[in-house]
């Protein structure tokens, strides 16, 4: 019989090499699982939201309303009881809400009047342009020409006004969801709290207590930064001798609650009107650029002093979350956007495992650090 071969020679530290691949192979594959995970998910997410969006946007609407008006409901039902410090937050949130739905209202109103007003001269206007670009072989505003009517404009009212109706259901169903959840937040919270696993428990709470803290800071930036735009773009208006300078300063107060596409519908539309109220090219220049300088001014040096690194969003992923939430939501989607993108990234910083998402998401900024204390 042959003697038994014996088995290689395998030394301790090739034992430890194979080992210490293997646990990275394993590692890496859990990683890569996790990540696809996560995409799937959100993938899943973002079609429930697309087709649930009669249910699921008035009480996202809701949500980040209340968790603004949350604090002031607080700080007075110590001193007033439950039932009227929840009687006077409504009403005030309600009567803020109301008064920037109306100073848009205003504002469209006038724009639309001073447009019915001058029907003719905004046709006269597009048909020599129509003309002139014919004359260079363009023939982009042909169909646009023979579009723009008297009819056109009223069918153009008549939706503005099916619009109005369906906004005004949608304020009803958030106000009933506004009530009912500052009601609850308390009970909330208290049932998070009381959940077993303590771990989950206080980092949903941090959570929590930070989206809050976010969003008050989110609405707080661009308010301030929506008033300095309506200002800046209305003394610009008046000092350029535009008409309606009141009613442009109020649309784009209001219009730059919108991020990117508030301020691209002023820029855009102001150069138009001045052109129809002109009739030369180089005052629209002009007013395009000082709008696009105001715009920029504001949006690159003003906003970033009030919000600094407190929202914690990397700029790319504002705009990312903007589109697609309004292609998803539309015009409320463009508004839902950012205060969507800050809640997902602070609820992925209170968790070890997903903190890495936030931490690239974030752009680097100092407001999400990996090393928070688990």
């Amino acid at each position: 019989m042959a003697p038994p071969i014996a088995p290689p020679f395998v030394s301790k530290s090739q034992t430890t090499d194979r080992a210490s691949n293997n646990n990275g192979i394993i590692m890496e594959n859990s990683r890569i699982t996790r990540v696809t995970s996560v995409v799937v998910i959100l993938f899943i997410v973002l079609i429930c939201c697309k087709f649930g969006q009669a249910v699921l946007e008035p009480v996202v609407f809701a949500v980040f309303i209340i968790a603004i008006a949350w604090p002031l409901q607080k700080s007075m039902q110590a001193r007033v009881g439950k039932a009227i410090a929840l009687s006077v937050t409504v009403a005030l949130t309600a009567a803020a809400i109301l008064a920037l739905f109306a100073l848009i209202a205003w504002g469209g109103r006038e724009v639309v009047e001073w447009a019915r007003q001058n029907l003719d001269r905004i046709q006269e206007t597009v048909m020599t342009s129509t003309s002139w670009l014919e004359e260079h072989d363009i023939f982009i505003l042909t169909l646009i020409a023979e579009q723009f009517n008297t009819a056109s404009v009223i069918r153009l009212l008549h939706i503005v006004a099916v619009r109005v109706n369906t906004i005004l259901a949608f304020a009803v169903i958030v106000l009933v969801y506004v009530i009912l959840g500052l009601a609850e937040t308390e009970a909330v919270r208290k049932r998070i709290a009381s959940l077993e696993n303590r771990e989950t428990s206080r980092r949903l709470l941090e959570g929590g207590r930070k989206i809050g803290e976010k969003f008050r800071t989110y609405i707080f930036v661009r308010t301030i930064a929506s008033i300095a735009t309506g200002l800046a773009v209305w003394g610009f208006v008046q000092f350029m001798e535009l008409e309606m300078a009141g009613a442009w300063g109020v649309l784009t107060f209001a219009l730059n609650y919108l991020p990117y596409i508030g301020s691209l519908i002023v820029t855009a539309l102001l150069p138009l009107f001045a052109f129809v109220q002109f009739g030369s090219i180089e005052t629209p220049l002009v007013v395009f650029f000082g709008v696009l300088v105001i715009q920029f001014i504001i949006g690159s040096y003003l906003e970033p002093v009030f919000s600094g690194s407190a929202l914690s969003i990397s700029p790319p992923i504002v705009l990312f979350s903007i589109v697609l939430w309004t292609f998803l939501w539309g015009a409320l989607g463009a508004f839902l956007g950012v205060p969507l993108s800050i809640a997902t990234l602070t609820i992925l910083e209170q968790f070890p495992s997903n903190r890495w998402a936030a931490e690239i998401l974030s752009g680097g900024r100092p407001g999400v650090s990996p090393r928070q204390p688990a």
